[in-house]
């Protein structure tokens, strides 16, 4: 048996139980966001909060790299799934006794992006393991339409649950999805595990690290890749953190509009999402990439410029449907053109850059809204966005990387 037999199965099960688990850790993630908020009333504990929530992630995503290409990847999604369901239920029994200091939600957003840190690889690596490679795009897309349903009712829902119920209750609706959907990819999924999980290793850990960091050194497209998302990142640093509070400076402070924004951008990478799974982009993934490139641009620039909210609220639903026409090329051209064996490493730094480069923006753009409107700073960023889709364009190594069946021609050795 191969391990694209029943691939419909299984990615279905796959899917089902990850949009599980992912439900259930959203509902936390916003709960907890939400109780800091209201309890503390301090932006240097919301601070704190979002650096644990995402440097456990970046120092821990080279690592898990590697673990997603010497071991069992379904194992390794297990594992952190339990890690995170086993963790919020202490926490859940500590805050049903009485002891419920902020520092123990600090640590839990720790634990909970280390789980992430290990995850991320291992489901990116997972997938063409279970999925042919034609049906990448359309399987990539149908997960990105997933998630942005998701993200889209879990602050509604959660914000529901926190009016009638307590924050203990809340971490123990994940620890169940979490205990579901392992058991589901435990029992029901079974796909044979990759090749060199089966081998006896006999390279070191860290000369393994050390193997994937060279492959990616080698392989131009994958480091101009790399380094074109580096400064793509950055430059989405204030269309993605700082229009809220554009919105209540330029707008006013009301929820309803805060809650707009943030529910008008995920139906539009729900729309999307689905525009993929039927479309699935130009021939050249690199083409797709640049088309949202020169939207997210023109949004964003019109985002600083536009008096009127309601039409403020159209652009940031284009800017939603504009991402998943970058993120699923992006993820499935690393799936197709890397190989097996590295693919967990290269996903692993990946995830490193995708995580830690934004919030690395707001060291610079967070002060400099406290200096200048930030509308002239997306009025800035969309502009140089607009231009960066135009030096993709003229990229030869990434356009050539994009062209169907081009595998052997874009690896260069340095």
């Amino acid at each position: 048996m191969t391990a694209h037999d029943n691939w419909k199965k299984n990615i279905v099960l796959f899917l089902a139980s990850q949009t599980l688990s992912l439900f259930g850790s959203a509902l936390v993630q916003y709960a907890i966001m939400w109780y800091i908020t209201l309890s503390t009333q301090s932006g240097v504990m919301m601070t704190i909060s979002i650096i644990c929530g995402f440097l456990p992630t970046f120092f821990l995503s080279p690592f898990a790299g590697v673990w997603a290409d010497r071991y069992n990847r379904k194992l390794l999604i297990i594992l952190s799934d339990s890690m995170i369901a086993l963790s919020t239920l202490v926490l859940a029994i500590l805050f049903f006794i009485g002891y419920d200091a902020i520092w123990l939600l600090f640590v839990m957003s720790a634990i909970r992006s280390l789980g992430a840190g290990v995850q991320i690889p291992a489901v990116n690596a997972y997938i063409p393991q279970i999925v042919p490679q034609d049906k990448l795009t359309k399987v990539n897309a149908t997960n990105g339409t997933i998630q942005a349903m998701v993200m889209l009712i879990s602050p509604m829902i959660s914000g529901a649950l926190l009016t009638v119920a307590s924050l203990e209750a809340i971490f123990i609706i994940d620890v169940v999805t979490a205990s579901i959907a392992v058991t589901v990819l435990f029992i029901f999924l079974k796909v044979p595990v990759h090749a060199k999980a089966l081998e006896k290793q006999t390279i070191s850990y860290f000369g393994d690290m050390r193997k994937g960091l060279d492959y990616i050194q080698s392989h131009t497209y994958i480091k101009t890749f790399f380094i074109f998302c580096a400064f793509l990142f950055i430059l989405a640093a204030p269309v993605a953190f700082l229009t809220p509070l554009q919105v209540a400076r330029s707008f006013g402070g009301d929820v309803w509009r805060l809650t707009a924004i943030e529910v008008t951008f995920s139906i539009g990478m729900m729309a999307g999402g689905l525009i993929m799974t039927s479309w699935g982009g130009f021939k050249n993934r690199v083409h797709t990439m640049i088309l949202s490139l020169l939207i997210i641009g023109i949004c964003t620039f019109a985002l600083g410029i536009i008096p009127v909210f309601w039409i403020y609220l159209i652009f940031m639903s284009v800017v939603g449907i504009a991402m998943p026409m970058f993120n699923t090329p992006s993820i499935v051209l690393i799936q197709e053109k890397v190989e097996e064996d590295y693919m967990g490493r290269v996903f692993g730094v990946f995830g490193m850059i995708s995580s830690s480069m934004m919030p690395l923006g707001m060291l610079l753009f967070g002060p400099l809204a406290d200096i200048i409107r930030i509308e002239y700073m997306l009025i800035a960023t969309g502009l140089l966005l607009f231009i960066q889709g135009f030096l993709l364009l003229g990229n030869k190594v990434l356009v050539e990387a994009g062209r169907p069946g081009a595998v052997v021609e874009v690896r260069e050795e340095s």
